[in-house]
């Protein structure tokens, strides 16, 4: 895949951005509360599923590198076998496919991009959660029911994913609403 030099700077703007976003976090249990899954929303509305998801992969990776970008300031290979990791791999697949919802050819609709937004929601939480509970009681050894971290790692961040998928939405419409008018 070759990518142009602008391509290259919104990739890496996306990929500080949810850095950025990791560093603005509210400990909460095993999962902290960041704005990481809104630059994720914004990746996959405003790049598309191809570039979206690729900026979500270079955060994995220089994160898996040993950058302390993730959130409480956590980098390296050990970050794989922490309980929040899970939601670091649906990030990738979540840009991918509110992209994929949002620049599907059709006429840009509010309703369309919130949908999306949702849908990535919806993704990070399902390889978050699952991750989440493999890790906690087979690597850590803490014996916790799968409701208990449906409960933990989902059901209280809701209120705040809705209100980011909110804000995405509103965000990516404005943006991709004015840049189509710049092409016209």
């Amino acid at each position: 895949m070759k990518l142009s030099t602008r391509e290259m700077v919104i990739i890496s703007l996306f990929t500080a951005l949810t850095a950025i976003g990791a560093s603005l976090s509210i400990p909460l249990g095993e999962v902290p509360i960041t704005l990481q899954s809104l630059f994720v929303l914004l990746s996959g509305l405003l790049l598309g599923p191809k570039l979206g998801s690729l900026s979500q992969l270079v955060y994995v990776f220089l994160g898996l590198a040993g950058v302390r970008i993730f959130a409480r300031f956590s980098g390296g290979p050990q970050t794989i076998l922490s309980p929040s990791f899970g939601f670091l791999i649906g990030f990738i697949f979540a840009a991918f496919i509110v992209g994929k919802i949002s620049h599907n050819g059709e006429a840009l609709s509010l309703k369309r991009v919130f949908l999306a937004s949702l849908a990535g929601t919806f993704t990070i939480y399902l390889f978050g959660v699952p991750y989440m509970y493999l890790i906690l009681n087979m690597v850590i050894g803490k014996p916790i029911s799968f409701s208990t971290v449906l409960k933990t790692g989902c059901l209280v961040f809701l209120p705040g994913d809705m209100l980011k998928a909110i804000l995405s939405s509103l965000t990516a419409e404005r943006i991709l609403k004015r840049v189509n008018l710049a092409k016209e």
